[in-house]
């Protein structure tokens, strides 16, 4: 399972977290890929800390487990980023996307990891700019794309577009797809 990418999402309740890890699912399965998504909650209430796992490949997945040594984490709070679980599990090849107003250089002093890829995205501006709302787990979903290549940018906004029309009105749905765009054009990275 050479082409498996693991992903690790840590966020809080009432982000969009445990969402977006279902929304990328959803959009890579539409991309010809096997997936998982799956959850990991402690205290289920709003703003308690939380984990969302997802694993993408071109063959199928037998594993079911919890992901330990991810490809790419992806820190949804900012308040997150000096916790040790962020970081656990990591190596110089794992790549991180991190919601924060810092630079990726700063956002990577933070985490005291010295090599690997650092992306940073002031995802919570830009949702309150587009959505209205502290819900940054759209934007996260347009940098992690644009970091990583791991979908196509299209494939991702036909999926979100289809997945919260079923919940939403047209408006909400234009404004995560605003807000997916924007994150595309302003993710920034270190290497």
């Amino acid at each position: 399972m050479g082409n498996m990418i693991e992903i690790r999402w840590h966020g809080r309740g009432g982000q969009g977290t445990v969402t977006a890890a279902k929304m990328l699912a959803d959009a890579s399965l539409q991309g010809g890929k096997y997936v998982q998504a799956s959850p990991e909650y402690g205290a289920e209430r709003m703003g308690a800390p939380l984990r969302a796992f997802n694993r993408i490949s071109d063959e199928e997945i037998f594993l079911h487990c919890s992901i330990t040594h991810p490809n790419i984490v992806v820190i949804v709070d900012p308040s997150l980023v000096k916790q040790p679980a962020v970081t656990e599990g990591t190596d110089r090849s794992t790549t991180f996307v991190v919601n924060s107003h810092l630079s990726p250089q700063d956002v990577r002093k933070l985490l005291n990891f010295p090599e690997g890829k650092i992306f940073a995205i002031d995802a919570t501006k830009i949702a309150l700019e587009t959505v209205g709302r502290n819900i940054p787990n759209t934007p996260m979903l347009g940098a992690l794309i644009k970091a990583t290549g791991i979908l196509d940018e299209e494939t991702l906004l036909s999926e979100i577009k289809k997945g919260l029309e079923k919940k939403f009105g047209e408006r909400v749905v234009q404004k995560n797809i605003e807000a997916i765009k924007r994150a595309f054009q302003e993710v920034t990275s270190h290497e």
